[in-house]
Protein backbone atom coordinates (compact mmCIF):
# COMPACT_ATOMS: atom_id res chain seq x y z
CA UNK A 1 0.00 0.00 0.00
CA UNK A 2 1.52 3.31 -1.08
CA UNK A 3 1.77 6.44 1.02
CA UNK A 4 0.06 9.59 -0.26
CA UNK A 5 1.46 13.08 0.39
CA UNK A 6 -0.25 16.32 -0.54
CA UNK A 7 2.57 18.81 -1.08
CA UNK A 8 1.98 22.47 -1.85
CA UNK A 9 3.21 23.07 -5.42
CA UNK A 10 4.73 26.48 -4.64
CA UNK A 11 5.97 26.06 -1.05
CA UNK A 12 6.78 22.36 -0.56
CA UNK A 13 6.73 21.21 3.07
CA UNK A 14 10.27 20.32 4.17
CA UNK A 15 9.13 17.43 6.41
CA UNK A 16 7.31 15.68 3.56
CA UNK A 17 10.17 16.30 1.12
CA UNK A 18 12.59 14.66 3.59
CA UNK A 19 10.29 11.65 3.97
CA UNK A 20 10.02 11.32 0.18
CA UNK A 21 13.82 11.37 -0.13
CA UNK A 22 14.13 8.61 2.48
CA UNK A 23 11.66 6.49 0.49
CA UNK A 24 13.73 7.00 -2.67
CA UNK A 25 16.98 6.13 -0.87
CA UNK A 26 15.32 3.04 0.58
CA UNK A 27 14.54 1.59 -2.84
CA UNK A 28 11.00 2.93 -3.19
CA UNK A 29 9.06 3.97 -6.28
CA UNK A 30 7.78 7.55 -6.07
CA UNK A 31 5.26 9.25 -8.35
CA UNK A 32 5.81 12.99 -8.44
CA UNK A 33 4.67 16.05 -10.45
CA UNK A 34 6.84 17.77 -13.04
CA UNK A 35 6.31 20.74 -15.35
CA UNK A 36 4.76 18.50 -18.03
CA UNK A 37 3.06 15.48 -16.41
CA UNK A 38 3.39 13.06 -13.52
CA UNK A 39 6.47 10.82 -13.55
CA UNK A 40 7.56 7.73 -11.66
CA UNK A 41 11.10 7.64 -10.33
CA UNK A 42 13.55 5.74 -8.19
CA UNK A 43 17.10 5.98 -6.87
CA UNK A 44 19.75 6.16 -9.59
CA UNK A 45 21.70 3.15 -8.34
CA UNK A 46 18.76 0.83 -7.61
CA UNK A 47 18.38 -1.89 -10.25
CA UNK A 48 15.49 -3.63 -8.46
CA UNK A 49 13.48 -0.41 -8.33
CA UNK A 50 14.16 0.25 -12.03
CA UNK A 51 12.99 -3.29 -12.83
CA UNK A 52 9.75 -2.61 -10.91
CA UNK A 53 9.11 0.43 -13.12
CA UNK A 54 9.73 -1.68 -16.22
CA UNK A 55 7.26 -4.33 -15.03
CA UNK A 56 4.63 -1.75 -14.10
CA UNK A 57 4.87 0.00 -17.47
CA UNK A 58 5.62 -3.22 -19.41
CA UNK A 59 8.82 -1.75 -20.84
CA UNK A 60 11.54 -3.74 -22.57
CA UNK A 61 15.29 -3.45 -22.02
CA UNK A 62 15.58 -0.93 -24.85
CA UNK A 63 13.59 1.69 -22.95
CA UNK A 64 15.62 4.76 -22.06
CA UNK A 65 15.11 6.07 -18.57
CA UNK A 66 15.60 9.80 -18.05
CA UNK A 67 17.88 11.33 -15.45
CA UNK A 68 15.90 14.14 -13.85
CA UNK A 69 18.48 16.70 -12.71
CA UNK A 70 18.34 19.80 -10.55
CA UNK A 71 20.44 21.98 -12.84
CA UNK A 72 23.09 22.03 -15.58
CA UNK A 73 25.92 21.12 -13.19
CA UNK A 74 24.21 17.74 -12.64
CA UNK A 75 23.86 17.23 -16.39
CA UNK A 76 27.59 17.81 -16.85
CA UNK A 77 28.40 14.88 -14.57
CA UNK A 78 26.31 12.36 -16.51
CA UNK A 79 26.39 13.66 -20.09
CA UNK A 80 28.98 15.05 -22.49
CA UNK A 81 28.03 18.61 -23.40
CA UNK A 82 30.02 20.88 -25.71
CA UNK A 83 29.90 24.69 -25.57
CA UNK A 84 27.20 25.09 -28.23
CA UNK A 85 24.97 22.48 -26.58
CA UNK A 86 25.56 24.05 -23.16
CA UNK A 87 24.34 27.45 -24.36
CA UNK A 88 21.16 25.91 -25.78
CA UNK A 89 20.53 23.88 -22.64
CA UNK A 90 21.08 26.96 -20.50
CA UNK A 91 18.42 28.83 -22.46
CA UNK A 92 15.82 26.07 -22.16
CA UNK A 93 16.33 24.72 -18.65
CA UNK A 94 14.48 24.40 -16.46
CA UNK A 95 11.64 23.49 -18.80
CA UNK A 96 9.54 20.67 -20.32
CA UNK A 97 12.30 19.17 -22.47
CA UNK A 98 14.24 15.91 -22.43
CA UNK A 99 17.66 16.08 -24.07
CA UNK A 100 19.37 12.99 -25.49
CA UNK A 101 23.12 13.30 -25.00
CA UNK A 102 26.21 11.10 -25.11
CA UNK A 103 26.67 9.60 -21.66
CA UNK A 104 29.71 9.75 -19.42
CA UNK A 105 31.08 6.77 -17.51
CA UNK A 106 29.11 7.94 -14.43
CA UNK A 107 25.89 6.59 -15.93
CA UNK A 108 25.07 2.96 -14.99
CA UNK A 109 25.16 0.76 -18.08
CA UNK A 110 21.57 -0.40 -17.66
CA UNK A 111 20.37 3.20 -18.20
CA UNK A 112 22.08 3.60 -21.56
CA UNK A 113 20.68 3.00 -25.01
CA UNK A 114 22.10 -0.51 -25.67
CA UNK A 115 23.87 0.45 -28.90
CA UNK A 116 24.51 4.18 -28.69
CA UNK A 117 25.66 4.87 -25.10
CA UNK A 118 23.28 7.81 -24.86
CA UNK A 119 21.14 9.01 -21.98
CA UNK A 120 18.12 11.27 -21.60
CA UNK A 121 18.43 14.17 -19.14
CA UNK A 122 16.04 16.89 -18.08
CA UNK A 123 15.64 19.76 -15.60
CA UNK A 124 11.97 20.29 -14.71
CA UNK A 125 10.56 23.68 -13.79
CA UNK A 126 8.66 22.46 -10.73
CA UNK A 127 9.30 23.49 -7.11
CA UNK A 128 8.46 20.08 -5.64
CA UNK A 129 10.96 18.26 -7.86
CA UNK A 130 13.59 20.94 -7.28
CA UNK A 131 13.25 20.49 -3.51
CA UNK A 132 13.37 16.69 -3.87
CA UNK A 133 16.52 16.82 -5.98
CA UNK A 134 18.17 19.35 -3.69
CA UNK A 135 17.62 17.15 -0.65
CA UNK A 136 18.55 13.93 -2.49
CA UNK A 137 21.76 15.42 -3.89
CA UNK A 138 21.68 13.44 -7.15
CA UNK A 139 19.36 12.87 -10.13
CA UNK A 140 16.21 10.75 -9.99
CA UNK A 141 15.97 7.92 -12.52
CA UNK A 142 12.56 8.53 -14.06
CA UNK A 143 9.96 7.62 -16.63
CA UNK A 144 6.75 9.42 -17.61
CA UNK A 145 3.77 7.73 -15.93
CA UNK A 146 2.10 6.23 -18.99
CA UNK A 147 0.33 2.91 -18.41
CA UNK A 148 0.58 -0.04 -20.85
CA UNK A 149 -1.73 0.44 -23.83
CA UNK A 150 -2.13 4.18 -23.18
CA UNK A 151 -0.60 7.07 -25.10
CA UNK A 152 -1.21 9.88 -22.58
CA UNK A 153 0.32 10.21 -19.09
CA UNK A 154 -1.79 9.84 -15.95
CA UNK A 155 -2.78 13.27 -14.59
CA UNK A 156 -4.88 12.78 -11.44
CA UNK A 157 -3.08 11.74 -8.22
CA UNK A 158 -6.27 10.12 -6.89
CA UNK A 159 -6.66 8.02 -10.05
CA UNK A 160 -2.99 7.08 -9.75
CA UNK A 161 -3.54 5.93 -6.17
CA UNK A 162 -6.63 3.93 -7.08
CA UNK A 163 -4.92 2.23 -10.02
CA UNK A 164 -1.36 1.73 -8.77
CA UNK A 165 -1.33 1.93 -4.96
CA UNK A 166 -0.09 -1.66 -4.61
CA UNK A 167 2.81 -1.07 -7.04
CA UNK A 168 4.10 2.22 -5.65
CA UNK A 169 5.64 3.32 -2.36
CA UNK A 170 4.69 6.99 -2.49
CA UNK A 171 2.41 9.24 -4.55
CA UNK A 172 3.04 12.97 -4.25
CA UNK A 173 -0.07 15.02 -4.99
CA UNK A 174 1.24 18.33 -6.29
CA UNK A 175 -1.97 19.31 -8.05
CA UNK A 176 -2.57 19.41 -11.79
CA UNK A 177 0.71 19.74 -13.66
CA UNK A 178 -0.31 19.07 -17.25
CA UNK A 179 -1.03 16.08 -19.44
CA UNK A 180 1.69 16.23 -22.08
CA UNK A 181 5.02 14.46 -22.07
CA UNK A 182 8.19 16.47 -22.66
CA UNK A 183 9.53 17.50 -26.04
CA UNK A 184 12.55 15.28 -26.77
CA UNK A 185 15.59 16.79 -28.50
CA UNK A 186 18.44 14.53 -29.67
CA UNK A 187 21.82 16.26 -29.39
CA UNK A 188 23.97 13.28 -30.40
CA UNK A 189 24.30 14.16 -34.10
CA UNK A 190 25.80 17.11 -35.96
CA UNK A 191 22.70 19.23 -35.27
CA UNK A 192 19.79 18.95 -32.80
CA UNK A 193 16.90 16.74 -33.94
CA UNK A 194 13.42 16.93 -32.42
CA UNK A 195 12.60 13.28 -31.71
CA UNK A 196 9.20 13.90 -30.08
CA UNK A 197 6.99 16.98 -29.90
CA UNK A 198 5.45 17.47 -26.46
CA UNK A 199 4.84 20.39 -24.13
CA UNK A 200 8.07 22.27 -24.88
CA UNK A 201 8.15 24.47 -28.00
CA UNK A 202 10.18 22.51 -30.59
CA UNK A 203 10.83 25.45 -32.94
CA UNK A 204 14.17 26.62 -31.40
CA UNK A 205 15.65 23.20 -32.24
CA UNK A 206 14.30 22.84 -35.77
CA UNK A 207 16.51 23.91 -38.65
Amino acid sequence: MSQFFQIHPETPQKRLINQAVEILRGGGLVVYPTDSAYAVGCHLGDKQAADRIKRMRKLDDKHNFTLVCRDLSDIGVYAKVDNTQYRLLKNFTPGPYTFILDATSEVPRRLLHPKRRTVGVRVPDNAIVQELLGELGEPIMSSTLILPGETEPMTDPYDIRETLEHELDLIIDGGFCGMEATTVVDFTGDAPVVARVGKGDPSPFES
